[in-house]
């Protein structure tokens, strides 16, 4: 991480992380990337709040890596996967923080998922 800003949570930039136990199913071409009951809330800042699914309850086969990278100074490195069965539009439909900064420790082995790039995110309490 050298020569990259490295920030903690605090006032100004709150991150909460909360279970989430709502069921959420999310689709893509028809099929059933993910299911669980085990989510996690992410909630950083004013921005909207984001599901992490647990990797052990995403349906893997249907993945490839991709070779697209971010950093979050919160957050730590991401990479992606892209979802081949939706075409073009599931391209890095998903983002995982493989080694996240100790202050997100429990968004590890979760992965996220862009609302615009799977056919659907259903969440049912």
């Amino acid at each position: 991480m050298t020569g990259k800003p490295v920030l903690e949570p605090g006032p100004d930039h709150p991150i909460t992380i909360t279970p989430n136990p709502a069921h959420i199913v999310v689709t893509v071409a028809g099929k059933v990337v993910a299911d669980t009951h085990n989510a996690l809330t992410l909630q950083e800042s004013t921005y909207p709040p984001v599901a992490y699914i647990p990797l052990a309850d995403v349906d893997q086969s249907l993945l490839a890596d991709s070779a697209t990278g971010s950093y979050c100074p919160y957050k730590g490195d991401a990479s992606y996967y892209s979802i081949p069965a939706g075409g073009e539009k599931s391209v890095d439909a998903i983002w995982v923080y493989r080694d996240p900064r100790p202050a997100v420790a429990q968004i590890k082995d979760h992965v996220a998922f862009y609302p615009d790039r799977v056919d659907s995110i259903s969440i049912e309490d």
